[in-house]
């Protein structure tokens, strides 16, 4: 096993930071559940506020984790989607998620698989 100290730890770290924000899992969760448009994100994430969703989205896209098409029409319409490397990330949580599950005793609604 390599080092905590070795160069990967800064990607590693940063990796884990965001991550770690508050609500950044539930939009992952969101995208790899099939959610696209701005209100399907806010309907399966209770509790989230528009601004804080809206700067999810961005941080996301931003880190090559969410794709954002602009659908020219009338009104305009701005899908999000998983990038290959969102996909990848919400499978590598998925052991960690069925393992908090496990740990708290959690029944009922929560990560599922989406891949």
């Amino acid at each position: 096993m390599d080092s905590i100290h070795d160069d990967t730890c800064p990607s590693f770290e940063g990796t884990l930071e965001l991550v770690g924000r508050r609500w950044t899992g539930s939009v992952l969760h969101a995208a790899g559940r099939g959610a696209r448009r701005f209100g399907e994100y806010r309907a399966l994430i209770s509790g989230i506020s528009d601004r804080l969703l809206s700067q999810r989205l961005k941080e996301l896209e931003a880190e090559g984790l969410i794709e954002r098409t602009v659908i020219p029409s009338t009104p305009v319409q701005i899908h999000y989607r998983l990038a290959p490397a969102g996909q990848e990330l919400v499978e590598a949580l998925m052991p960690l998620a069925r393992w908090s599950m496990r740990r708290s005793g959690a029944r009922g609604p929560g990560w599922v698989p989406v891949a």
